[in-house]
């Protein structure tokens, strides 16, 4: 192998700057999500139904998004600027939580932040693709993610003290919230500097039937293996669920997934890392393997080491597979649709997380906690089976 100089060995300062802008505004985030449900029961009186569609909708929202804003990158042949009104449209629905009287505007807002975040998502990565070398992309995405994590547990944390120190005062910690939002915009619109990329003068609309033969096997076999990879893997309240289900306090909940995002925030970068020097097919085989005993060990018990061991190999096993993944998908997609080519990919991923999260609900329901993460070892034994049974070339 070809020594690399230590030049081509440092990480693009703009790929740094995109992951303190993810870290930014997840707690930003983070802050108003990990408190709005129990503000919209307690404060606006709201139906546990009602919070439902509102999640529901907001996500399907952030689903449908994904995938327009990423073809219009590809379209336009610029990312940061749909990158930038991404993120300034969350910014912007921010204060609107802090001033809410009504479960209407509580919906306008969270239409807003995912309206946002589906913009945001596929140019973001394809600009990451664009900026990092391709020796460098497992890094480069693991870099980001472990920063977006950074900020998926200090925000609850943050949440947390200051409801602690501002006596249960939902609208202060709320507006707190807009700062980290106009920081995340800010360093982007200005610390982020778009690199030029040769691009074809005429450009068609990407979703074309020649475009998406272009995308090839490969990338369609990366689509295949993360969809059905999310499909054995359901949202992460569960985890939630599953320890205050063994008599974790509701007021310490947020320590659940504060403990999965920390061990995933210590390993995506190293591991992102480790995925530009190995066999990624087999990393991503590791991370299953990693899925399996986590599910096991949460089917086992719901208190003590077991469940906090479940808990963090859920997190290593995120650590492992997410930045590989967008890594891939990255690898396996022409330049010019480097956008397109995220936005399917998060659309079937998302797609596949909803439809795992519905199964995962029906099955505590009717058959209860221990089945649900057995049924969730099993799948991903499955997806682990289809994954081994098929080598196919893969950047």
């Amino acid at each position: 192998m070809t020594k690399l100089s230590p030049a081509t060995d440092r990480m693009p300062r703009a790929v740094w700057a995109l992951g303190f802008v993810s870290l930014l505004m997840d707690v930003s985030s983070e802050l108003i999500h990990s408190l709005l449900p129990v503000f919209m029961v307690t404060v606006l009186g709201t139906s546990m139904l009602t919070v439902g569609i509102i999640e529901g909708l907001a996500e399907a929202m952030a689903l449908i998004v994904k995938v327009f804003s990423g073809v219009l990158s590809d379209w336009f042949g610029k990312r940061k600027p749909l990158a930038v009104l991404g993120y300034a449209l969350a910014a912007v629905s921010k204060p609107l939580f802090a001033i809410a009287d009504s479960i209407g505007l509580v919906l306008t807002a969270r239409l807003a932040d995912r309206f946002g975040k589906g913009i945001r998502g596929a140019p973001r990565d394809a600009l990451i693709a664009d900026i990092a070398p391709r020796h460098m992309q497992g890094a480069a995405f693991g870099l980001r993610q472990s920063l977006d994590t950074v900020g998926a547990f200090t925000g609850p944390l943050l949440a947390m003290g200051l409801m602690v120190l501002w006596a249960n005062d939902f609208r202060a910690v709320f507006w707190v919230a807009v700062i980290p939002a106009v920081l995340a915009v800010a360093l982007l619109a200005f610390g982020v500097r778009e690199p030029d990329v040769p691009r074809s003068e005429k450009r068609e609309f990407p979703i074309r039937r020649a475009n998406l033969r272009r995308l090839g096997s490969a990338y369609w076999w990366v689509v295949a293996v993360g969809s059905v990879f999310t499909l054995a893997r359901f949202s992460e309240a569960f985890l939630v669920l599953r320890a205050q289900e063994g008599g974790l306090a509701i007021a310490f909940a947020p320590l659940v997934l504060v403990a999965m995002n920390v061990v995933y925030s210590l390993g995506a970068y190293p591991l992102g890392k480790l995925s530009d020097r190995v066999n990624r097919h087999a990393l991503l085989a590791g991370g299953l393997v990693v899925l399996i005993v986590s599910d096991a060990l949460l089917a086992l018990s719901s208190t003590g080491p077991l469940l906090w061991a479940g808990i963090a190999l859920w997190g290593l096993h995120m650590a492992m597979t997410q930045g590989l993944l967008a890594a891939m998908v990255a690898g396996n997609a022409p330049d010019d649709l480097r956008g397109t080519a995220f936005g399917v990919f998060n659309l079937a991923s998302g797609i596949a997380l909803l439809a795992a999260s519905a199964l995962a609900g029906w099955l505590w329901d009717a058959y209860g906690a221990s089945v649900t993460f057995w049924c969730g070892a099993g799948l991903t034994a499955l997806a682990l089976a289809g994954l081994l049974a098929r080598r196919p070339v893969m950047s």
